[in-house]
């Protein structure tokens, strides 16, 4: 049964720093497009990062304060997250995409797989 996992959130102050990652099996996240997206309260869920063979992209949102990375040999995805703003707060998830293996994408709807979320907080 294909999985994949968030961890890593939290609660941070603004201007600090959370990591997350996404674990996968049964999928090889190097065959794969991996997006991570996130939906604050009382929004809709929006595309924040995704990482695949030709590289990563970023909503103009995080841009410069995000990075996304990939361990193929531990088939894992992460996204750190730098200079973090109250809304940045939200739940994220972590999805894939067998299509976007070469150039990702941050639609949801091109999305096969989905974590169930990690909620990071960002809050003084």
């Amino acid at each position: 049964q294909v999985q994949v996992v968030e961890s890593g959130g939290g609660l941070v102050q603004p201007g600090g720093s959370l990591r997350l990652s996404c674990a996968a099996s049964v999928i090889k996240v190097a065959s794969y497009g991996i997006a991570w997206f996130r939906q604050a309260p009382g929004k809709e869920r929006e595309g924040v990062s995704c990482i695949s063979e030709a590289g990563t992209d970023y909503a103009d949102s995080v841009h410069d304060r995000f990075t996304s990375s990939r361990d193929n040999a531990k088939n894992e995805v992460y996204l750190q997250m730098d200079n973090l703003k109250p809304e940045d707060t939200g739940i994220y998830y972590c999805a894939a995409d067998s299509g976007g293996y070469y150039y990702c994408s941050m639609t949801s709807g091109d999305m096969e797989y989905w974590g169930k979320g990690t909620l990071d907080t960002v809050s003084s």
